[in-house]
């Protein structure tokens, strides 16, 4: 019985992910970046920099993909590594001036992007669509926390 009542919202939950990613990644291409070198940059922008622990929890890139994706961006001179001051075995992700003017230009025409299909809803929308998504965020992280505690 709790199976009928959950799926339809598991089924919508899921086709709105993939619209929302669909319409994302195909703007995230006309600005001439991958996603995730557009996550890189988005993460990075306003801040001193990030080592890649921290980059890849922030980003959900795997390190071995978020090692090559930094490769590649700093070879276009959009991002430096650079020692860490704290621990001499990191490294520090950062942007470089290019990377910020790059930053400055595609993360709000992209915020605008995104904003012309949530201008479609009402902010009473908005509240309820976000509460419920914390609290489906915040079952999910307890659900995960006693299946790690069983194991």
């Amino acid at each position: 019985m709790a199976k009928k009542m959950f799926m339809p919202v598991l089924y919508e939950l899921v086709r709105t992910y993939q619209a929302f990613e669909s319409y994302s990644a195909t703007h995230i291409r006309m600005l001439g970046l991958t996603t995730s070198q557009f996550d890189i940059i988005a993460t990075l922008g306003n801040t001193d920099g990030m080592c890649f622990r921290e980059l890849g929890e922030k980003t959900l890139i795997t390190k071995g993909t978020l090692t090559g994706v930094v490769d590649r961006l700093e070879a276009k001179a959009l991002v430096r590594r650079v020692a860490s001051s704290s621990d001499g075995r990191s490294q520090i992700v950062q942007l470089t001036k290019a990377g910020e003017k790059l930053f400055a230009k595609v993360f709000p025409a992209h915020w605008c992007h995104l904003g012309q299909v949530f201008s479609g809803l009402t902010q009473k929308n908005l509240d309820s669509t976000e509460l419920v998504l914390k609290q489906l965020r915040v079952a999910f992280s307890a659900a995960s926390i006693n299946l790690e505690e069983k194991t």
